[in-house]
């Protein structure tokens, strides 16, 4: 999978941290954008790949001048972001490979959009497949494989695995994981965390279980 370019069209700064973790794991590069801007960064001779759309605020016409980029340039692929109190309004390209999130999605789903919408017929290439010990991780497919039987996990239960298994040897507090796979508006409690850990370690079996580590006062972390 080959280098791409994703431009971030956004009223607000509100994603430029969610932005920034993209970047280190797709290994992509992001040029941030505001509607005041939009016309400046179209025209400064970068080729972009994907175009997020953060939707909170954006006017008509800004959305009709990305139609008209998107489409003159062989129809970009392009991934709204929406409030979930506004998903009634969302508006989406008529022609175009497209998608949608909600703005209170995890880190491993905004990838993992990102990444189908960036690698097309891609979504089993050697990056999108972690493999530790009897376990596999189809990240493309959000499927999950001890000694290549399938193992039936909640999408929540996925997200918080491959969160932890794409990010290892790394110690993360309860309210971090929380932020990072259950996202920014989640109002549970830590114990929401623990439960899951649980839940994972049954499911996956004692050889995979070892590497999620309870690391006392902190939180897990997955042990290679």
């Amino acid at each position: 999978m080959h280098h791409k370019n994703i431009l971030l069209l956004a009223r607000t700064s509100r994603f430029i941290e969610r932005m920034r973790e993209l970047k280190h794991a797709l290994d992509v590069s992001i040029l941030p954008t505001t509607p005041e801007t939009f016309s400046q960064a179209i025209s400064s001779g970068h080729d972009f790949d994907l175009v997020i759309l953060d939707m909170d605020g954006l006017s008509q016409d800004t959305l009709a001048a990305v139609d008209s980029y998107v489409s003159d340039n062989g129809f970009i692929p392009t991934l709204s972001i929406q409030d979930e109190s506004k998903l009634s309004s969302l508006r989406m390209p008529a022609q175009g490979r497209n998608d949608f999130i909600l703005a209170s999605a995890g880190e491993a789903e905004l990838e993992v959009r990102c990444a189908l919408l960036l690698w097309p017929g891609e979504e089993s290439a050697p990056a999108d497949i972690v493999t530790v010990d009897n376990m596999a991780i189809n990240l493309a497919t959000y499927q999950v494989y001890i000694d290549e039987e399938p193992v039936d996990l909640t999408l929540m239960e996925y997200s918080l695995l491959s969160f932890l298994a794409t990010h290892p040897s790394r110690a993360y507090s309860r309210e971090t994981l929380l932020h990072r796979v259950w996202g920014f508006e989640y109002c549970g409690g830590t114990r929401t965390v623990d439960v899951h850990i649980r839940r994972v370690r049954s499911k996956v079996g004692p050889q995979v279980a070892a590497h999620i580590v309870t690391v006392r006062g902190v939180g897990y972390l997955f042990k290679l």
